[in-house]
């Protein structure tokens, strides 16, 4: 029931991802709702290992956050998974989610016709780390260029959670 009850959320998650550039509190909210008691009343090892998944969730991609390269939800979005996965699960659905939106993102930037903005950004982004390795001061400079766009995280989140849940079964 678990799985299932991940499986639809993901799904939702990622179809609204999808239509409105977002996800809605309320529908992860809802996901906490219905995980909590089915942990409390699972055999398996329970509330501690979902909690501690929902936080490793949480931490794989808050610095993402932080440095405004993903949005609020999708950060909440990995939380809930992990606490319907545990611990060690949420963060394999982080690494493969990292996977499947690095191809996403190669895959709009391309097909936008961005990829030499997209190069500048990285280089401006990468450039005053450089010069403090290679001692030398350096300050943050803006971005050459604007973004070259969002996309649904939600979706790559969503991917990757289906993939654990179809290694599972097989």
């Amino acid at each position: 029931m678990l799985e299932l009850t991940l499986l639809a959320l993901v799904i939702a998650a990622a179809a609204v991802d999808l239509a409105r550039r977002r996800i809605p509190n309320l529908l992860l909210l809802t996901g906490w709702a219905a995980a909590l008691p089915l942990h409390l009343l699972s055999p398996q090892p329970g509330l501690l290992s979902a909690l501690s998944g929902a936080l490793c969730g949480l931490m794989a991609f808050l610095p993402l956050y932080l440095l405004r390269g993903m949005a609020a939800g999708d950060v909440k979005m990995m939380a809930t998974v992990g606490l319907f996965v545990g611990p060690y699960d949420a963060l394999q659905v982080a690494v493969i989610t990292c996977c499947v939106g690095g191809v996403m993102a190669v895959a709009i930037i391309v097909g936008r016709g961005r990829a030499r903005h997209a190069l500048a950004n990285v280089g401006g982004l990468l450039k005053p780390i450089l010069m403090r390795v290679c001692g030398m001061p350096a300050a943050a400079e803006p971005m050459r260029h604007p973004s070259v766009g969002g996309m649904p995280y939600g979706l790559a989140i969503a991917i990757a959670t289906m993939w654990l849940l179809f290694m599972r079964h097989n």
